[in-house]
C-alpha cells in the first residue's frame, strides 16, 4: 500500500533577515524587548528630570529678580537717596563746594581774605652745592615733632644736608632742595603742610658754627639766617559775616554737611538746593524692578486656557507666598505712612505705578517723608529687606529649594547611570540567549531539511 507523505517545507517568512540559519533578527529583536523592559523607568527619570529642570530654572528666575529688587533698595535703605542736595558756587575761580553729609537747603555768601600757605624759605648762596655748610648738630621742628641731624667734615655739603633731611625717617614735615641762581646755590626749605601751626624752625648746635647759615624761628626777633619765601599762614574767610579759619585750603565742618575748597581770594554764594533727581530715579528703579518680578511670577504660573498649558511653577507653594508677601508690604503702611503717598500705586494687575509729579510734591519736605517712611526698625526698607533676605540671603529660602532640587537631579543621575547598566546587561543576556536559540533553529532547519528529502524520496518510490 502506498503511503503519502504531505510537503513538510518550512515557511521562512516568520522570522527573517539576520539569523544564522534560522532567519531570526536576533538584534532588533532585542532592541525591542530591552526597550520595552526599560521605558516605564525612563519615562519616571525622564519625566521627573524634567520637572526639576523646570523649577530650577522658574527659581533662578525668581531668584534673580528679587536680588535685583535688593539692589534697588540700597539708596532707599540709608537714606541717601531722599537727603540728596545739589551744591554749587557762583565764582568757582573762588571756591568749590561739594556735600560731605546732609546739607541744610540754603545758601551762603562767603569771603575769603587769604588762602593757608606753607612755609617756604631759602639760604643764602654758597658757592655750588658741594661747598661746605659747617659742623655740629641741625634741629628741624615742625609743632611738637622735630628731627636732629648730626653733620661732620665730609658729610656736610649743601647736597648731603639737602639728602640727609628728605631721606630722614623721623622728618616732621620738611622738604629740601638745591636752587642755583645766578648768585650760587640756595638752599630751599619747604613745609610739606599749610598753616601757621605746621611752619618749621631750625636750629644750629656746637661745631664749627658754620650750621648757623640755616638757622630760623619766625618767632624770633633776631639770629634768622634764612629768607622768607612764602609765610606760613591759615586760610581766613567769613561765612555770612561769621569769620572763620583753616590750617588747609580744604575747609570741612564750618557749614553742616559741606566741605569748601579754597581756590583764591575773593567773595562768591554757596547754594544747597533739593535734589529730587536721585530720589526720583531710585524709585522709579524700585517700581521697574518690583514690576519685573510680577511680569516673571505671572508667567511661570499662568494658565492658558486656549493652549490649555500651564506655566512651570504654576501653584508652586514657595512663590506664590513671596508673592503675596511682597504685594502686602507694597500696599501696607510703614511708619504711619505708605507708597501712596509718594505717588507709588499698587494696580489692579499687581504692578506698581509711579507718578512723578506727586513724588516732587511729597520731596518738597526735603525728604523727610520719604526718610520716615523707608527709614527706622519698623520702616519699609527694614520690612522687605528683612523679608529678602530670608528669600534670596545664603541661608534663604530659594537657595535651600534650589540645593535640594539639584541633589535630586544628582540622585537622577545615579538612578540613570544604575538604569542603563542593568540594561546594557539585559541586553547582554537576552543577546546570548536568542544567539543560542538561534544556533539551535539553524541545526533543526537542517534536520528538516534533511527528513523532508527523505520523505520525498520515499513517496517517490511509493508512487512507482
Amino acid at each position: 500500500m502506498a503511503i503519502t507523505v504531505g510537503s513538510t517545507t518550512p515557511t521562512t517568512g516568520l522570522l527573517t533577515s539576520m539569523g544564522v540559519g534560522s532567519g531570526l533578527d536576533v538584534a532588533t529583536l532585542v532592541d525591542k524587548l530591552v526597550a520595552a523592559k526599560k521605558a516605564p523607568q525612563q519615562d519616571q527619570i525622564t519625566n521627573q528630570a524634567a520637572l526639576a529642570n523646570t523649577q530650577l530654572s522658574g527659581l533662578g528666575q525668581i531668584g534673580a529678580a528679587l536680588s535685583a529688587l535688593q539692589s534697588a533698595m540700597a539708596s532707599l535703605t540709608d537714606g541717601s537717596a531722599f537727603n540728596a542736595r545739589t551744591v554749587s558756587a557762583g565764582d568757582a575761580d573762588v571756591l568749590s563746594a561739594i556735600s560731605s553729609g546732609s546739607p541744610v537747603s540754603g545758601s551762603y555768601k562767603i569771603d575769603v581774605s587769604q588762602l593757608a600757605t606753607s612755609l617756604k624759605a631759602s639760604s643764602a648762596a654758597f658757592a655750588n652745592s658741594s661747598a661746605a655748610v659747617g659742623t655740629g648738630t641741625l634741629t628741624l621742628t615742625v609743632g611738637e615733632q622735630s628731627m636732629s641731624l648730626d653733620l661732620s667734615d665730609g658729610n656736610n655739603s649743601l647736597a648731603q644736608v639737602r639728602d640727609a633731611i628728605n631721606k630722614a625717617s623721623d622728618n616732621p614735615g620738611v622738604t629740601a632742595t638745591i636752587v642755583n641762581g645766578t648768585d650760587g646755590a640756595h638752599l630751599v626749605l619747604s613745609g610739606s603742610r599749610t598753616g601757621v601751626a605746621n611752619g618749621f624752625t631750625v636750629s644750629s648746635t656746637g661745631g664749627d658754627g658754620g650750621l648757623a647759615a640755616l638757622n630760623y624761628d619766625a618767632a624770633a626777633s633776631s639770629g634768622n639766617a634764612l629768607n622768607v619765601i612764602t609765610v606760613a599762614q591759615d586760610a581766613e574767610y567769613t561765612i555770612d559775616g561769621l569769620a572763620g579759619h583753616s590750617a588747609t585750603n580744604s575747609v570741612a565742618g564750618a557749614v553742616d554737611g559741606l566741605t569748601f575748597n579754597l581756590v583764591k581770594a575773593g567773595e562768591t554764594t554757596v547754594t544747597v538746593a533739593n535734589d529730587n533727581s536721585k530720589a526720583t530715579s531710585a524709585l522709579t528703579n524700585l517700581v521697574n524692578t518690583y514690576n519685573s518680578f510680577v511680569g516673571i511670577y505671572q508667567n511661570l504660573t499662568k494658565y492658558d486656557a486656549t493652549s490649555k498649558t500651564a506655566g512651570a511653577m504654576i501653584g508652586d507653594a514657595t512663590i506664590n507666598g513671596i508673592s503675596n508677601t511682597l504685594a502686602r508690604l507694597v500696599g501696607g503702611s510703614a511708619n504711619g505712612s505708605s507708597l501712596s503717598e509718594l505717588g507709588i500705586s499698587l494696580q489692579v494687575d499687581g504692578t506698581l505705578k509711579l507718578d512723578k509729579d506727586a513724588l516732587t510734591k511729597a520731596m518738597s519736605d526735603g525728604g523727610k517723608l520719604a526718610g520716615k517712611l523707608f527709614g527706622g526698625d519698623d520702616g519699609f526698607a527694614a520690612k522687605l529687606n528683612s523679608q529678602l533676605d530670608q528669600w534670596v540671603g545664603s541661608n534663604g529660602v530659594l537657595n535651600s529649594r534650589t540645593d535640594s532640587i539639584s541633589q535630586q537631579l544628582k540622585d537622577l543621575s545615579v538612578q540613570q547611570t544604575t538604569l542603563n547598566t542593568r540594561m546594557a546587561d539585559l541586553t547582554a543576556r537576552y543577546q546570548a540567549q536568542f544567539s543560542a536559540l538561534d544556533t539551535l533553529m539553524s541545526k533543526l532547519n537542517s534536520t528538516s531539511s534533511y527528513l523532508q528529502q527523505q520523505f520525498d524520496a520515499l513517496n517517490n518510490v511509493n508512487k512507482k
